[in-house]
């Protein structure tokens, strides 16, 4: 989810709630301490030079039970992020602490942000030496000229 699609959403949100893929919800007394711009500038297995740029929200459970972030105040703190940043309409990448600190994609399912598990994988594939997915074949689809028959001697 880009940084305007948010924006979007809690234009016209009553209340801003998150959950994992799995529908464990973050509690709704959440903090989001960090609003930012992460700049990731690196080199990948096959040499290649890399450079990317996602806007980053920290999710923060700080037991404080009786806090509510509003869509407004969140628009705000985005608004000021674009404004003091020079935060660009990019990616968004949330963190959030589970046994720790992970990253995440963000959704939206039509009611709640949902935090989208991230993978690694090899930028390089094509030059790295990784095969290519096996071919999936049905076994009933294979045919064998040398078929073994009863009594043919090659059993």
């Amino acid at each position: 989810m880009k940084l305007s699609e948010i924006k979007k959403h809690l234009s016209t949100a009553e209340a801003v709630n998150f959950e994992l893929q799995n529908g464990t919800s973050v509690p709704e007394h959440f903090h989001v301490t960090e609003v930012g711009v992460v700049t990731k500038h690196f080199i990948d297995c096959g040499g290649t030079i890399r450079n990317e740029k996602v806007a980053n929200f920290q999710l923060w459970d700080a037991n404080d039970f009786e806090h509510r972030l509003k869509p407004a105040k969140l628009l705000n703190i985005i608004k000021l992020s674009e404004e003091k940043l020079g935060m660009e309409d990019l990616d968004i990448e949330v963190e959030y602490q589970a046994g720790t600190i992970g990253k995440y994609d963000l959704g939206f399912n039509g009611e709640n942000f949902v935090l989208i598990s991230k993978q690694t994988a090899c930028l390089a594939s094509d030059s790295c030496g990784i095969p290519k997915d096996k071919l999936k074949v049905s076994l009933s689809e294979l045919t064998n000229q040398n078929t073994c028959k009863p009594g043919g001697g090659c059993c």
